[in-house]
């Protein structure tokens, strides 16, 4: 995730302060990705580094200012034109726990897996429950929703609520699909039949065959 990137958007809205920059960044995102002080200041250290923020003086109550420059602007801009690169996911804890469980001993992938599906469906429910709330707002927010600080905060909310929401809807499918595959196998197995070939190799977005060749 990029809090470079965030602390640039809401530094084109014009100077803050360390503490008020975290506050507005947990807003717009509804703390799903929390900040401390420190990452923001550690952050905020590296974008003066570049030359993209400068200091801008205090505030009255004493708080150091920061503001972006010119070259964090054409940064900041290049960021909203290009696509996130998909071609280096992040590491993804359930898929490499799964992973590895295949084939440890003592370790039943299937508990792994129902246990997984459990917790899934439960911030589903609590993802669409908070989505209904940030609905509400959104639609109470009138015409200026828009324009103003609450409701930019409140759709931004709703977005990265659909987003988590359609995240755990493709896990949930996910380990369905990984279930019954563990089903099948074990079937065949038990039967002595040779298991179905391997799909072909999928391939990155770049044209390379992936490193991972089996579905």
């Amino acid at each position: 995730m990029s809090i470079r990137h965030g602390l640039l958007a809401l530094l084109e809205q014009g100077p803050r302060y360390g503490s008020q920059l975290r506050t507005e960044f947990e807003s717009r995102t509804g703390a799903t990705w929390p900040l401390n002080v420190g990452q923001v200041y550690t952050t905020l250290s590296r974008l003066e580094r570049d030359g993209m923020v400068v200091p801008d003086g205090d505030d009255d109550a004493g708080h150091p200012l920061y503001a972006i420059t010119d070259a964090g602007r054409d940064e900041l801009r290049q960021w909203f034109e290009r696509p996130v690169d998909r071609t280096s996911p992040p590491r993804d804890e359930l898929a490499i726990k799964l992973a590895m469980a295949v084939g440890a001993p003592g370790v039943d992938i299937r508990s792994v897996i129902q246990s997984q599906r459990h917790a899934t469906l439960k911030a589903m429910q609590d993802y669409t429950r908070l989505k209904a709330q940030a609905l509400i707002a959104v639609e109470s927010g009138g015409s200026d929703l828009q324009e103003s600080p609450r409701g930019r905060d409140d759709m931004a909310w709703l977005l990265v609520l659909e987003q988590l929401i359609f995240q755990t809807e493709a896990e949930a499918r996910w380990l369905d699909h990984s279930e019954s595959r563990l089903v099948r196998l074990s079937a065949a197995a038990k039967r002595g039949a040779t298991p179905p070939p391997a799909d072909p190799a999928p391939r990155t977005a770049k044209g390379a065959p992936a490193r991972a060749t089996r579905r």
